[in-house]
């Protein structure tokens, strides 16, 4: 009686909205009751191919309408969804696939080879593809005959499994609740004042937890979102302009590329509303002024279903804005005490937005849930007037985001390690012009062995992701070591901290 799933979303939307544009891909347009209708076809057709509660069904695709179709019907069957980083490489895509055991891959042609390599790997789940050509297409199951018999799914069912923070090199999945996604689509609503009129241009991946709030919200408010595979500058302000665009998501070096190329045609920007991301201050006062959009800043992770805080940039530029409406946010010491006002601090939170917990890591989740307070490993320090300005990470969970994506130095470190020139090595983050901040390797040399950093870039872009390979190397006699004798993180990016 008092539960809401993502699939109330959808069948709330054909009820009130239904003949309203929900879903534009590839000029296609699909409304709210046409979209409902084709995923509770899609949940029965996969019911009928074995899916239960609880199992996992994994994306390896670009952004496409299908992946909403997914959303419904994994929510409508109780399912979990996994949206896999296409950018990854097949080593790491293998760990996404033995770690959550899903029980459906559904994938795209663009990866379909890749696909038949995870096959011959080990992966012998059920293959459902988005083209024609697959051997068994996933739109053949929306043809899927009978009433809808769905389980019961609570508001605390998990809803999706979006991986992200790395254990020992190996990245782990935050599971998040259908609680964690309705609350927050509310959150960003309700802040940025979202209404049915809204449409979302889907350039940022859906995979990535930003897009798929944003993509969520709007659609929960009733609007349209519109599809782009991937981001391209000069198809972005196309489809602003052609399609009414209100609302788009922003990481370096987007905004730059897109205030570039508003010089090289005439585009309407006037229906952009919102822009939500990261960005340094100069380049978001440039895109403001060349546009009538407001840019939103925010702090957040998975781990809090996407926007912790979330303010005008223009309100305190520099800062990631206030709390959100359903957060509860402190900074405290090392032995968990509040911090004054001013002092930084470890940002842990409470709140609908914290996530289940990570993927069958029991004793990590005891250490990140303790106290009830969700630690994020970040680090901030709060104004009197209530904003949030973030101030690194903790050592032991040291990020780098270059482009707005996750790195752990760790996995990049132990990739490194794996050339036989090495000896050490330490990974930090440093200011980047393009992506905001840029992966940087200082590196120690075996005796007698010399290597280029260009190779070396190489070597780790052909073994992991190509994103998470160094953008800057530094060779170095020594470095520096805690009395311990393990690498001092902090003295190292005193010393090597800028690209």
């Amino acid at each position: 009686m008092r539960q809401i799933t993502v699939y109330d979303v959808f069948q709330r939307n054909s009820e009130i909205f239904g003949s309203n544009a929900s879903v534009v891909c590839n000029h296609q347009s699909y409304s709210h009751q046409e979209v409902f209708t084709q995923v509770n076809a899609l949940a029965s057709g996969l019911i009928a191919k074995g899916l239960q509660k609880g199992d996992r069904i994994a994306v390896l695709a670009y952004n496409c309408h299908r992946f909403f179709l997914l959303f419904g019907a994994a929510a409508a069957a109780g399912a979990i969804i996994v949206p896999i980083n296409w950018r990854l490489s097949q080593e790491e895509i293998q760990h996404i696939l033995s770690d959550c055991t899903p029980k459906m891959l559904c994938f795209d042609s663009p990866h379909a080879s890749l696909v038949e390599k995870l096959v011959t790997h080990g992966y012998t789940g059920v293959l459902l593809g988005f083209g024609p050509d697959a051997d068994t297409p996933m739109d053949s199951l929306l043809d899927s005959p009978g009433p809808l018999k769905m389980p019961h799914v609570d508001t605390d069912d998990s809803f999706c499994i979006i991986f992200t923070a790395a254990v020992a090199g190996k990245a782990r999945g935050a599971v998040l609740s259908h609680g964690n996604m309705v609350y927050g689509n509310l959150q960003t609503i309700a802040t940025m004042g979202l209404n049915a009129s809204d449409a979302y241009l889907n350039m940022l991946p859906i995979f990535h937890i930003t897009g798929m709030n944003l993509s969520l919200s709007v659609m929960h408010a009733g609007g349209k979102n519109v599809i782009m595979d991937r981001f391209d500058a000069r198809k972005t302000l196309e489809n602003i302009n052609n399609e009414s665009i209100s609302v788009i998501g922003s990481f370096p070096p987007i905004l730059s590329n897109l205030i570039s190329e508003m010089d090289t045609g005439n585009f309407n920007l006037t229906s952009l509303r919102h822009v939500l991301g990261l960005d340094n201050p100069d380049t978001i006062r440039a895109f403001e002024s060349k546009t009538s959009a407001k840019f939103w800043m925010l702090y957040g992770q998975a781990e809090t279903s996407g926007m912790a805080t979330l303010s005008p940039a223009s309100e305190c530029p520099g800062s990631a804005g206030k709390m959100g409406l359903l957060i509860r946010m402190r900074l405290e010491d090392e032995q968990g005490n509040p911090v004054p006002t001013g002092s930084p601090g470890e940002i842990v939170v409470q709140g609908p937005l914290v996530f289940l917990g990570f993927w069958k890591q029991d004793a990590y989740n005891r250490l990140t849930f303790r106290n009830g307070w969700h630690h994020t490993g970040d680090l901030g320090k709060m104004d009197a007037e209530g904003y949030l300005w973030f101030a690194g990470r903790k050592p032991e969970k040291e990020l780098i985001k270059p482009g707005g994506e996750n790195v752990y130095p760790a996995e990049v470190e132990q990739t490194i390690l794996e050339h036989p020139g090495i000896d050490s090595v330490s990974v930090i983050g440093v200011p980047d012009p393009k992506f905001g901040e840029g992966i940087k390797a200082i590196c120690v040399l075996k005796p007698g062995e010399q290597l280029l950093a260009e190779d070396l870039m190489e070597f780790v872009a052909g073994r992991i992701a190509r994103y998470k390979k160094p953008r800057y190397v530094q060779f170095v006699e020594s470095l520096s070591r805690t009395s311990t004798g393990d690498i001092d993180r902090v003295q190292v990016k005193a010393q090597y901290g800028v690209a």
